[in-house]
């Protein structure tokens, strides 16, 4: 039966937000957070100057030392192709690039910053690393998007989106700052046609307060793009950590439309909030887990450094971070880094096609699929044999409706529970101890409407 605390949820017909269909009692995801879900993987790329300073990376200093020699920044080899080739043979469906980052400069053809590609002798001036990299998305079949960093800026001086200082010449720096941001994000929104997503960097603060009015721009220019984010609207939200999982249960709704609320007691408790979302939540944000490609062995690198190499993750490890991301119910975006060639490293190249090639062949042989609406699916395996392994997937365009879920298993001693779960939502992928079983069936215990479920397979791996 469903939950009884459907009747309860009445209430919440009236406190539902002012975006929900009338046809829906609870959130329902947007035409561009059903993209995001069904991507469910893709890469960010770092790229700025001090990937060829020969040193290793450290953010404090970034942000507040400006770098002088900008024609160090001189990839002679430079290929997106090859970038984007990594990528996808690793599975992702969309990719990301930083126009700019925290020193300021921008990767760009811009007539708006003057600290970019124009001001270099690499390609006499005409460069344009995130032209070649759209270009490159398109070739193969991958969403491009953008990441603006606009809270640190080490050439202006711009420290947590303020401009120092209280004088008449910092307020009007502030505010010229604003418009610049603007000015850019106008830019990058019309330069490069159709985009996936922007990303801006720790947010693009209030518009209200020290941040740019950035939002209705991108509505206005790339209205089918996912927006992350400022203090008004996140399309998604950052699942709470940067090692590549959510927590679980992991909802796709929150109690908010954007995913920093500044209001909460503690910052632990914000953090689960973003780990876990809301079952009650009258927003759909769904949840991003990001995690660097050289996370191991006490790295976590963003950006390309010398010396790195046994920095990338073993396989076993991204497989358990695509498990615990996408496997529940999250989006996961891993960061790779090209170096002062121009080039994503051959060790990582290859471990991004073992990853691929694993997930495939973890999840492209089920055993047998069904979907249907309802408390109960089935499915008849026609003979006893071990399985370890099921995936649930919900209509989501009508939202979250499961609250409760078990998984069974015929087994010679009859029905045995192999596992169970919460949420479901886009994708709940859950192994468990091998049982040889003729029919397996997926019953719902808790539900806040009819059950949708477009997809149930069971895997023998």
């Amino acid at each position: 039966m469903l939950k009884t605390s459907m009747s309860l949820n009445l209430l919440f017909l009236f406190t539902v937000f002012c975006a929900l269909p009338q046809s829906h009692l609870f959130p329902v995801p947007t035409a561009r957070q059903l993209r995001w879900a069904q991507a469910e993987f893709g890469v960010i790329f770092h790229y700025d100057l001090h990937v060829f300073d020969g040193k290793r990376y450290d953010q404090a200093i970034n942000r507040i030392h400006p770098v002088e020699d900008y024609n160090m920044f001189n990839p002679n080899e430079l290929d997106t192709d090859q970038w984007i080739k990594a990528a996808k043979a690793a599975g992702a469906r969309f990719a990301v690039i930083t126009a700019t980052h925290e020193t300021g400069f921008a990767i760009y053809q811009s007539n708006v910053n003057p600290y970019s590609l124009k001001a270099l002798k690499w390609r006499d001036g005409k460069g344009d690393v995130v032209g070649d990299f759209v270009k490159s998305c398109r070739k193969y079949g991958i969403q491009p998007g953008v990441y603006i960093g606009i809270r640190w800026n080490s050439l202006l001086g711009i420290h947590n989106f303020k401009a120092e200082g209280e004088s008449e010449f910092a307020r009007n720096r502030q505010e010229w700052y604003r418009r610049f941001c603007e000015r850019m994000t106008e830019e990058l929104m019309s330069k490069y046609g159709d985009l996936f997503m922007v990303w801006y960097d720790g947010g693009a603060d209030d518009p209200k307060g020290l941040g740019p009015d950035v939002e209705p721009i991108v509505n206005r220019l790339q209205p089918e793009c996912l927006f992350y984010h400022n203090t008004q609207r996140a399309d998604f939200r950052w699942g709470g950590s940067e090692a590549g999982t959510v927590g679980y249960p992991c909802w796709s709704t929150f109690p908010n439309s954007f995913s920093h609320n500044k209001n909460l007691d503690t910052q632990r408790s914000h953090v689960e909030l973003l780990k876990h979302g809301d079952p009650d939540g009258k927003y759909w944000v769904p949840a991003m887990a990001d995690a660097p490609l050289r996370g191991h062995n006490g790295r976590h690198e963003w950006f390309w450094e010398p010396g790195d190499e046994d920095a990338v993750y073993p396989l076993k490890d991204l497989v358990d971070m695509y498990y615990n991301s996408v496997g529940r119910n999250a989006t996961l975006i891993l960061g790779l880094t090209p170096d002062s060639r121009g080039l994503v490293p051959e060790g990582d190249v290859q471990r991004l096609k073992e990853f691929g090639d694993k997930i495939d062949d973890l999840m492209g042989h089920p055993l047998k699929t069904v979907a249907g609406n309802g408390m109960k699916l089935e499915i008849n395996l026609g003979k006893r044999q071990p399985v370890n392994q099921v995936v649930i997937q919900e209509e989501i365009s009508n939202g979250e409706r499961v609250r409760a879920y078990v998984v069974q298993g015929l087994t010679v001693g009859g029905w045995k529970t192999l596992c169970e779960g919460e949420s479901v939502g886009h994708k709940r992928i859950q192994t468990f101890k091998s049982s040889p079983v003729s029919r397996i069936r997926l019953l719902i215990n808790e539900s806040i409407d009819v059950p949708q479920i477009k997809n149930f397979s069971v895997y023998c791996n």
